[in-house]
């Protein structure tokens, strides 16, 4: 990006700000954040950067998209204070979130490919559970058979939020009706894979929301989107992040 130096190779306020997009008011503040590092007085007491504070600015505008306004802040005021080993662990949170985020998006697709899948116990409950779902639903030993779980591991996911079954008006039982199944039968896949009922729960209600599993695949596939967007944007934030380092080091 070109400048328009001043005497001395210095640059005003506006000047960096201009280069961009950016208002006098916001380059001062990052510089009080400590994003950038403490700018030259002149004798009358106005700020002068120079093209280091530009690479600077570089630096954290890329890493906004990728780590977010809080870590990108911290990331800058670490390399500005020379604690680059603190900026780099930094980072490396922020690719940890964006692998764990990846690996739970799996998780759903394949919990959601999983659920046409008959499960263990299904032959022997096929039976009982085509008489309990013909009107009213499937009580809570049937369904359990079927998915190979104990009723007590219903009641606890009912407990949690990820079943919402209804009463039987003359016994008093518990009958999941169709979403409960899918709900159940998902939750079912979530925890095979060694998720937390914490973390299932709100899949749960996100399918919900979206009033069964055709409408989700529209959120997965941007949910996707938006993590390869993420990660891109890592790598943009890391190269100029890097660029800034070598200027630091080369003392431009």
């Amino acid at each position: 990006m070109a400048y328009n130096l001043q005497s001395g190779g210095k640059l005003r306020p506006v000047d960096l700000a201009r280069g961009h997009g950016l208002s006098t008011q916001a380059v001062r503040n990052y510089e009080e954040a400590g994003i950038l590092p403490a700018a030259d007085r002149t004798a009358h007491g106005y700020r002068t950067y120079t093209p280091l504070h530009a690479r600077a600015l570089d630096a954290f505008l890329a890493l906004l998209p990728g780590h977010g306004h809080r870590t990108a802040t911290s990331v800058m005021r670490a390399v500005n204070e020379g604690a680059t080993a603190e900026a780099f662990r930094l980072i490396d949170e922020s690719h940890a979130q964006l692998l764990d985020d990846r690996r739970t998006l799996e998780a759903v697709e394949g919990a959601l490919r999983d659920l046409g899948r008959p499960g263990p116990g299904a032959a022997s409950a096929s039976a009982s559970a085509a008489v309990t779902s013909a009107s009213a639903g499937r009580f809570v030993g049937p369904l359990a058979r079927e998915l190979g779980i104990r009723p007590a591991t219903l009641r606890k996911w009912e407990r949690a939020g990820l079943v919402r079954p209804s009463r039987d008006p003359l016994t008093g039982y518990r009958v999941h009706g169709e979403a409960d199944v899918r709900d159940a039968k998902l939750a079912h896949q979530f925890r095979r894979g060694g998720y937390p009922l914490a973390r299932i729960a709100p899949v749960i209600e996100q399918v919900r929301s979206a009033g069964g599993l055709e409408p989700l695949e529209a959120t997965l596939r941007d949910w996707r989107d938006r993590l390869s967007a993420r990660g891109r944007a890592l790598l943009a934030g890391a190269a100029e992040l890097e660029a800034y380092l070598r200027a630091r080091e080369e003392g431009v």
